[in-house]
């Protein structure tokens, strides 16, 4: 006798009520995304991009700290290899989210998984993680957080841009600190106990030494991201 079918993973590898859901999970995470998208769009104004430019920077691109990274060592005449090898370095960590998301992401076919691979940002990949970790193979959870915050972050870009003049805001200001808060939350559903803590403490500290040594970004990210990374598979080995 043939088993029912499991809703939370479909025979294709997507499904609408899997969509929504992802909608539904991506929907508090504007919160720390619109503070972030518009200072690159304050960021873009003040470096001369024209509002198409930064309009099609932030569709294309799809990517906060890279942006800000390259607009920072924006500079005429521009600096291409530079700014190429510097957001290299920050975005390869896609590179292992899209290996951990495989089992997802394989199940999909055609455009909707190339369109579901292209919009992994940190916050979708943790949600995606989490749900992969309750038994749930669908790659419409996965796509629904991509379409949502890809559109969110193309429009307070823009936005931030086109008020640039209006939402400068002080150094200090609280708002700065929405998206780092933001980041934080996503690694509660990360959590798989105490096996986790030494790789976690190791990555933190491993950025922040580097970070109070003065070295450039993005040495801090990536030394505490393959420290950590490194310590969490000597201990899967181990097991």
């Amino acid at each position: 006798m043939d088993e029912p079918p499991d809703p939370l993973k479909p025979p294709d590898g997507f499904s609408m009520t899997g969509f929504r859901r992802g909608l539904r999970a991506a929907l508090p995470l504007m919160l720390g995304l619109a503070p972030f998208g518009l200072v690159v769009g304050v960021v873009s104004q003040g470096q001369g991009l024209t509002l198409f430019e930064t309009l099609l920077m932030s569709a294309a691109v799809y990517a906060g700290t890279a942006q800000l990274l390259t607009m920072q060592l924006w500079a005429d005449p521009a600096p291409l290899l530079a700014a190429a090898l510097a957001t290299f370095a920050v975005n390869v960590r896609m590179v292992p989210m899209g290996a951990a998301l495989a089992p997802v992401l394989d199940r999909m076919r055609g455009w909707r998984r190339w369109l579901a691979a292209g919009t992994i940002v940190d916050h979708s990949f943790a949600l995606g993680v989490a749900d992969m970790r309750g038994g749930a193979r669908d790659g419409g959870f996965l796509l629904g957080i991509g379409v949502v915050l890809w559109l969110a972050w193309v429009l307070v870009a823009t936005l931030g841009h086109v008020f640039g003049g209006l939402v400068r805001l002080p150094a200090g200001s609280p708002l700065f600190f929405a998206a780092t808060a933001t980041f934080c939350a996503l690694l509660v559903p990360l959590w798989r106990g105490r096996r986790e803590l030494w790789p976690w403490l190791l990555a933190a500290g491993v950025a922040l030494a580097a970070a109070r040594l003065g070295l450039p970004q993005p040495v801090p990210l990536l030394g505490g991201a393959l420290s950590g990374a490194a310590l969490a598979a000597w201990q899967e080995r181990r097991a």
